[in-house]
C-alpha cells in the first residue's frame, strides 16, 4: 500500500545488504590479489577501488544495524503512519 511518504519512511533490508557487501568484499579482495599476481596493475587498482567502496558500504550497513530498530525495524513494528494534514 502506497501512502505517499515512502521516501521519508523507506526501510532497507540491511541484513541482505550486509551479506551482499560481504560477498562483494570477498570477490573484490580476490580480484585485487589475483590481478596483482598476474601483473595486471590496472585491473588490480580497479578491484582495489571497488574493495574500498564495498568496505565503506559495509561499515555504513553495520553502523545502521547497530543503531537498532529505529533504522532497521523488525516485522513486529508496523509501518509509519502518514501525516494527517495534506497540503
Amino acid at each position: 500500500m502506497r501512502t505517499g511518504n515512502e521516501p521519508r519512511t523507506a526501510r532497507s533490508a540491511l541484513r541482505a545488504r550486509f551479506w551482499l557487501s560481504v560477498w562483494g568484499l570477498v570477490w573484490a579482495l580476490f580480484g585485487t590479489v589475483a590481478f596483482a599476481l598476474a601483473g595486471r596493475n590496472g585491473w588490480a587498482i580497479a578491484c582495489g577501488v571497488l574493495l574500498l567502496i564495498v568496505t565503506i558500504d559495509l561499515a555504513v550497513v553495520l553502523r545502521h544495524i547497530r543503531q537498532g530498530p529505529h533504522y532497521q525495524p523488525g516485522p513486529g513494528i508496523p509501518p509509519y503512519q502518514p501525516p494527517d494534514r495534506r497540503p
